[in-house]
């Protein structure tokens, strides 16, 4: 086995284990309501929107313990990985995915300090941040979205640091 294939190996068998995890976040981004009923555009800039406000909250929730920092360095690592494969099979080349990722980590970064500071601020002041940075439909009234995120922030702070590694979130 060469030294590529060792390296690659070993962050592939580092990553495993939050697969479950980084797969729960998606599949709560999935969830129709966000498009249906809280006004999430239903297009690939709402989406990734949903996505990063999902994982905001649960890297935000995985803050609270030192024993998730690598744990969460590794959920982001995922994520990193799913928006290249996005990326790539949109047809974006080798030399410009970087640049994007780059611009979607500062995307991610950028909402976790975001909620950081406005989520025990109440539902308005999270309903104002999204509002300026969510892609959300026409007419759409951004405190739908806030109460959903405050819900969901309520169900993973109420979630065990085990069921959150295994992608068991509590129901919201």
């Amino acid at each position: 086995m060469n030294l590529l294939s060792r390296l690659f190996s070993n962050r592939q068998d580092a990553l495993t284990p939050l697969r479950p995890l980084w797969h729960r976040v998606v599949e709560i981004a999935r969830e129709k309501a966000w498009y249906a009923e809280h006004g999430m555009a239903d297009t690939v800039p709402g989406r990734f929107d949903t996505i990063t406000l999902v994982l905001a909250l649960v890297l935000l929730r995985m803050e609270r313990e030192s024993e998730l920092m690598e744990p969460s360095v590794r959920l982001t690592e995922l994520f990193v990985d799913d928006m290249d494969g996005q990326l790539r099979q949109n047809g974006i080349g080798d030399i410009f995915v970087g640049k994007h990722i780059g611009k979607l980590m500062g995307t991610l970064g950028g909402r976790m300090g975001a909620l950081r500071e406005v989520l025990p601020q109440g539902d308005a002041a999270v309903a104002e941040m999204l509002a300026r940075n969510m892609t959300l439909i026409e007419g759409a009234k951004p405190i739908r979205v806030a109460v959903a995120a405050r819900a969901l922030q309520v169900a993973l702070n109420a979630t065990s640091t085990e069921d959150l590694l295994a992608g068991r979130i509590a129901e919201r």
